[in-house]
Protein backbone atom coordinates (compact mmCIF):
# COMPACT_ATOMS: atom_id res chain seq x y z
CA UNK A 1 0.00 0.00 0.00
CA UNK A 2 1.42 3.38 -1.00
CA UNK A 3 1.84 6.09 1.61
CA UNK A 4 -0.69 8.91 1.50
CA UNK A 5 0.61 12.10 -0.07
CA UNK A 6 1.87 14.74 2.34
CA UNK A 7 -0.89 17.29 3.00
CA UNK A 8 -0.44 20.60 1.16
CA UNK A 9 -1.10 24.06 2.58
CA UNK A 10 -4.45 23.98 0.74
CA UNK A 11 -5.30 20.64 2.40
CA UNK A 12 -4.49 22.03 5.85
CA UNK A 13 -6.47 25.19 5.14
CA UNK A 14 -9.52 23.13 4.17
CA UNK A 15 -9.23 21.03 7.35
CA UNK A 16 -8.95 24.22 9.43
CA UNK A 17 -12.05 25.64 7.72
CA UNK A 18 -13.95 22.50 8.69
CA UNK A 19 -12.92 22.95 12.34
CA UNK A 20 -13.96 26.62 12.18
CA UNK A 21 -17.33 25.83 10.64
CA UNK A 22 -18.27 23.23 13.24
CA UNK A 23 -16.83 25.22 16.17
CA UNK A 24 -18.93 28.22 15.18
CA UNK A 25 -22.00 26.09 14.58
CA UNK A 26 -21.63 24.48 18.02
CA UNK A 27 -20.52 27.79 19.65
CA UNK A 28 -17.42 26.11 21.08
CA UNK A 29 -14.00 27.65 21.65
CA UNK A 30 -10.95 25.63 20.58
CA UNK A 31 -7.53 25.21 22.24
CA UNK A 32 -4.33 23.52 21.12
CA UNK A 33 -1.39 22.04 23.04
CA UNK A 34 1.51 21.30 20.73
CA UNK A 35 4.97 19.85 20.97
CA UNK A 36 6.34 18.40 17.72
CA UNK A 37 4.24 20.71 15.52
CA UNK A 38 5.61 23.85 17.17
CA UNK A 39 2.36 25.80 16.94
CA UNK A 40 1.51 24.81 13.37
CA UNK A 41 -2.00 23.66 14.32
CA UNK A 42 -2.74 26.99 16.01
CA UNK A 43 -1.22 28.88 13.08
CA UNK A 44 -3.35 26.99 10.58
CA UNK A 45 -6.49 27.73 12.59
CA UNK A 46 -5.69 31.38 13.22
CA UNK A 47 -4.78 31.99 9.58
CA UNK A 48 -8.55 32.08 9.06
CA UNK A 49 -10.12 35.53 9.35
CA UNK A 50 -12.45 35.79 12.34
CA UNK A 51 -10.76 32.98 14.24
CA UNK A 52 -10.91 35.00 17.47
CA UNK A 53 -14.61 34.11 17.57
CA UNK A 54 -13.83 30.43 18.14
CA UNK A 55 -10.08 30.04 18.89
CA UNK A 56 -9.26 30.41 22.59
CA UNK A 57 -5.55 29.59 23.03
CA UNK A 58 -2.57 27.65 21.78
CA UNK A 59 0.40 26.41 23.79
CA UNK A 60 3.74 25.18 22.45
CA UNK A 61 5.49 23.08 25.09
CA UNK A 62 8.63 21.29 23.99
CA UNK A 63 10.45 20.75 27.29
CA UNK A 64 9.33 18.69 30.25
CA UNK A 65 9.28 21.82 32.41
CA UNK A 66 7.04 23.64 29.90
CA UNK A 67 4.64 20.69 29.73
CA UNK A 68 4.47 20.73 33.53
CA UNK A 69 4.12 24.52 33.96
CA UNK A 70 1.85 25.36 31.02
CA UNK A 71 -0.31 22.24 30.83
CA UNK A 72 -0.10 20.61 34.25
CA UNK A 73 1.54 17.41 33.04
CA UNK A 74 2.64 15.39 36.06
CA UNK A 75 6.46 15.13 36.29
CA UNK A 76 6.11 11.45 37.25
CA UNK A 77 4.24 10.79 33.98
CA UNK A 78 7.09 12.32 32.01
CA UNK A 79 9.72 10.38 33.99
CA UNK A 80 7.82 7.09 33.65
CA UNK A 81 6.55 7.24 30.05
CA UNK A 82 8.47 10.09 28.40
CA UNK A 83 7.08 13.04 26.46
CA UNK A 84 5.98 10.91 23.51
CA UNK A 85 3.36 8.70 25.13
CA UNK A 86 -0.36 8.22 25.44
CA UNK A 87 -0.27 9.20 29.10
CA UNK A 88 1.53 12.48 28.37
CA UNK A 89 -0.72 13.53 25.48
CA UNK A 90 -3.83 12.77 27.56
CA UNK A 91 -2.51 14.99 30.35
CA UNK A 92 -1.58 17.69 27.81
CA UNK A 93 -5.06 17.81 26.25
CA UNK A 94 -6.76 17.72 29.64
CA UNK A 95 -4.50 20.50 30.91
CA UNK A 96 -5.19 22.69 27.88
CA UNK A 97 -8.92 22.27 28.33
CA UNK A 98 -8.79 22.95 32.07
CA UNK A 99 -6.45 25.95 31.90
CA UNK A 100 -7.67 27.81 28.85
CA UNK A 101 -11.44 27.66 29.07
CA UNK A 102 -12.10 26.15 25.66
CA UNK A 103 -14.84 23.66 24.91
CA UNK A 104 -12.62 21.31 22.91
CA UNK A 105 -8.87 20.80 22.75
CA UNK A 106 -6.28 18.88 20.79
CA UNK A 107 -2.76 17.96 21.90
CA UNK A 108 0.16 16.50 19.96
CA UNK A 109 3.50 15.07 20.97
CA UNK A 110 5.87 13.11 18.79
CA UNK A 111 9.22 12.61 17.12
CA UNK A 112 9.39 14.57 13.88
CA UNK A 113 13.06 13.85 13.21
CA UNK A 114 15.43 13.65 11.61
CA UNK A 115 16.94 12.47 14.90
CA UNK A 116 15.54 11.60 18.32
CA UNK A 117 13.96 8.30 17.42
CA UNK A 118 14.61 5.00 19.18
CA UNK A 119 13.75 1.40 18.25
CA UNK A 120 10.70 1.66 20.57
CA UNK A 121 9.71 5.14 19.34
CA UNK A 122 11.08 5.69 15.85
CA UNK A 123 10.97 9.00 13.98
CA UNK A 124 7.38 9.55 12.85
CA UNK A 125 5.85 8.28 16.12
CA UNK A 126 3.15 10.76 17.13
CA UNK A 127 0.44 10.71 19.77
CA UNK A 128 -2.60 12.96 19.25
CA UNK A 129 -5.21 13.51 21.94
CA UNK A 130 -8.61 15.20 21.89
CA UNK A 131 -11.06 16.14 24.61
CA UNK A 132 -14.39 17.94 24.89
CA UNK A 133 -15.37 19.79 28.04
CA UNK A 134 -17.27 17.32 30.21
CA UNK A 135 -15.99 14.35 28.23
CA UNK A 136 -13.14 11.91 28.44
CA UNK A 137 -9.77 12.48 26.82
CA UNK A 138 -8.80 9.96 24.19
CA UNK A 139 -5.68 9.52 22.10
CA UNK A 140 -4.46 7.82 18.98
CA UNK A 141 -0.98 6.64 18.04
CA UNK A 142 0.29 7.41 14.53
CA UNK A 143 3.39 6.33 12.63
CA UNK A 144 3.98 8.90 9.89
CA UNK A 145 6.49 8.53 7.06
CA UNK A 146 8.79 11.08 5.52
CA UNK A 147 11.09 13.86 6.58
CA UNK A 148 10.48 16.34 9.42
CA UNK A 149 8.22 18.53 7.29
CA UNK A 150 6.13 15.56 6.11
CA UNK A 151 5.72 14.17 9.64
CA UNK A 152 4.65 17.57 10.96
CA UNK A 153 2.21 18.21 8.08
CA UNK A 154 0.62 14.79 8.56
CA UNK A 155 0.34 15.47 12.29
CA UNK A 156 -1.40 18.81 11.72
CA UNK A 157 -3.81 17.19 9.25
CA UNK A 158 -4.67 14.30 11.57
CA UNK A 159 -5.10 16.65 14.54
CA UNK A 160 -7.47 18.94 12.61
CA UNK A 161 -9.48 16.06 11.15
CA UNK A 162 -9.81 14.55 14.62
CA UNK A 163 -10.85 17.90 16.07
CA UNK A 164 -13.67 18.19 13.53
CA UNK A 165 -14.82 14.68 14.47
CA UNK A 166 -14.60 15.58 18.17
CA UNK A 167 -16.66 18.74 17.63
CA UNK A 168 -19.30 16.81 15.69
CA UNK A 169 -19.41 14.01 18.27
Amino acid sequence: MAAAPTPTDADLDELARQVAEVAQEKRVMVATAESCTGGWIAKTLTDLPGSSAWFEAGVVSYSYSAKEALLGVNPRTLERTGAVSEETVLEMVSGALARYGAGVAVAVTGIAGPSGGTPEKPVGTVWIGWKRRGGYAHAQLYHFDGDREAVRRQTVAAALAGMTAELKG
